[in-house]
C-alpha cells in the first residue's frame, strides 16, 4: 500500500487513487507515443515498452520498490485482458474459407520458423556447454511469439496481400504450439532427472485440451446468443462479456487464456453466419488495453534481475534470431507453391517475444527453482530486446 501523505496537507491518497492516476498517466504517454511514431520510423509498440522501462527505473531504482507489480495486483488482469482480446480477434481470422487458401502454407512456415528455431536454440546452448535444463527450457521458451506486437505491427503498416495473411495465422496457432512443445520439454525433463513425467504431461494436456474445451464451452453458445440484439451485429456490451469470462474462466481452470480465446473467436467467426462484423466492436475498445499490455510489460520486468546472466541472455538471442532467420529462409524453400511469394526474411518478423514468455519461465523457475536465478533473468532482458526491436523488424520485413 502507499504510504499515507502528512495529515496536515488537504490531500490523502490510496492504492486505489494511485492506480486510477497511473492508468491515466499511461493513457496520456500513448498519446505522446502516437505522435512520435508518426514523425519518425520508430514503432509506437516500441515506444510504449520504453516508457514502461521508464517506468520501471523510476520505481525499482529511484523509489527503491524492487518488486515489478507498479498496480499493487491490477497489472496481471489488465495484461491478461488486452492478450485475450488480441488472441480472440486472431481466432476470428481463422476462418476455413481462408485456411483452405493458406493453411498449409502457414503450417509449414510455422513449423520451420518455430520448432526449427527451438531446435536451434537448444541445440546451441549445449554445444556452448549449458546444463540440460537450461538448454532444454529456453529453447521451448524461445517458441513462443508475442502475438500482441506482431498483430499490432501488422495492422498498423495498413499492407494488405499474402504476407500479412500469413504472419497473423503464424501466430493465431503460436501460442498452441508453445503450449505443446513447453509441455513436453518439461515433461521429458522430468523424466530425464526425475519422477515427474506423468505429472507434466498431464498438466500440459490439460493446459492444452482444457483451453480447447473452455473455448468451445463459451464460443458455441456465443454462435447464437451474440448478433440478436442488433442483428447482424454483435453489440460492445456482448463483445466485453465474452472476452471477461473467457479471462477469468481461464485463470480459474488454470489452462491458456490465448488458445480459449482463438478457439472461441474462431468458431463464432466460421459458425455465425447471421453476423456481418464478427465481434469488430473489440476493436474498437483494444487499443487502451493494448497500451496498458506494453506499458506495463515493461514497467513489471525487475530490472536488478535483468543485469544477470549476460553472456547467456547474448547467447539466447543469437540464437534464437538465427533460428527464426533460418527456419524462415527454408520454410519458403520447401513451401507450397505460393510460398515463393515470401521473402526470405519472414522469421525475423516472428521475434517478438512477452509475456507468455515470461509466464513460461516462470512455470520453468518453478518446476527447477535451483535455476530460477539463471532462467528468469535471460528471458526478462531478452524479452525488453525482443519488444524493442521485434516490431521494428516486423515493419522490415512487411516492407520487403
Amino acid at each position: 500500500m502507499i504510504e499515507r501523505l502528512p495529515e496536515w496537507l488537504p490531500i490523502q491518497t490510496s492504492q486505489a487513487t494511485v492506480n486510477i492516476i497511473l492508468l491515466g498517466v499511461i493513457l496520456t504517454a500513448s498519446i505522446f507515443a502516437d505522435t512520435i511514431a508518426r514523425r519518425t520510423r520508430v514503432p509506437r509498440i516500441s515506444i510504449l515498452m520504453l516508457v514502461g522501462i521508464v517506468i520501471a527505473v523510476i520505481h525499482q531504482v529511484w523509489l527503491g520498490q524492487r518488486d515489478g507489480d507498479l498496480l499493487g495486483g491490477l497489472t496481471e488482469p489488465l495484461i491478461q485482458l488486452a492478450l485475450v482480446m488480441v488472441a480472440f480477434l486472431l481466432g476470428s481470422e481463422l476462418k476455413v474459407s481462408r485456411l483452405r487458401r493458406t493453411g498449409p502454407l502457414i503450417l509449414v512456415v510455422s513449423l520451420f520458423v518455430i520448432v526449427g528455431g527451438g531446435l536451434l536454440v537448444g541445440a546451441g546452448l549445449l554445444a556452448l556447454g549449458y546444463p540440460l535444463v537450461v538448454a532444454v527450457s529456453l529453447a521451448a521458451i524461445s517458441v513462443a511469439t508475442d502475438p500482441a506486437a506482431v498483430s499490432e505491427s501488422v495492422k498498423e503498416n495498413r499492407k494488405a496481400g499474402l504476407l500479412p495473411k500469413v504472419l497473423l495465422g503464424i501466430v493465431a496457432i503460436d501460442d498452441a504450439w508453445g503450449i505443446v512443445v513447453f509441455g513436453l520439454s518439461m515433461a521429458t525433463l522430468g523424466w530425464v532427472i526425475g519422477s515427474e513425467a506423468e505429472l507434466a504431461l498431464l498438466h500440459a494436456l490439460w493446459e492444452l485440451g482444457g483451453a480447447v474445451l473452455l473455448g468451445a464451452a463459451i464460443g458455441l453458445p456465443a454462435v447464437w446468443l451474440t448478433g440478436r440484439l442488433r442483428p447482424g451485429e454483435p453489440t460492445q456490451v456482448e463483445a466485453i462479456a465474452l472476452i471477461l469470462l473467457l479471462a477469468g474462466f481461464s485463470s480459474s481452470m488454470g489452462v491458456s487464456a490465448l488458445l480459449a480465446s482463438m478457439v472461441a473467436g474462431s468458431l463464432v467467426a466460421n459458425l455465425s453466419h447471421h453476423h456481418t462484423r464478427s465481434f469488430r466492436e473489440i476493436e474498437h475498445i483494444e487499443w487502451p488495453f493494448l497500451v496498458f499490455f506494453f506499458v506495463l510489460s515493461g514497467a513489471s520486468v525487475n530490472l536488478y534481475q535483468a543485469t544477470d546472466a549476460i553472456v547467456l541472455t547474448v547467447s539466447y538471442i543469437a540464437l534464437r534470431v538465427a533460428g527464426r532467420v533460418l527456419g524462415g529462409y527454408l520454410s519458403t524453400r520447401v513451401a507450397p507453391a505460393r510460398g515463393k511469394k515470401l521473402p526470405g526474411s519472414i522469421g525475423l518478423a516472428l521475434t517478438p517475444q512477452a509475456g507468455v514468455a515470461i509466464g513460461m519461465a516462470l512455470l520453468a523457475a518453478e518446476r527447477f527453482p535451483e535455476l530460477r536465478d539463471t532462467i528468469l533473468p535471460v528471458v526478462v532482458a531478452s524479452t525488453i530486446i525482443f519488444e524493442l526491436l521485434g516490431p521494428v523488424l516486423v515493419r522490415r520485413v512487411l516492407r520487403s
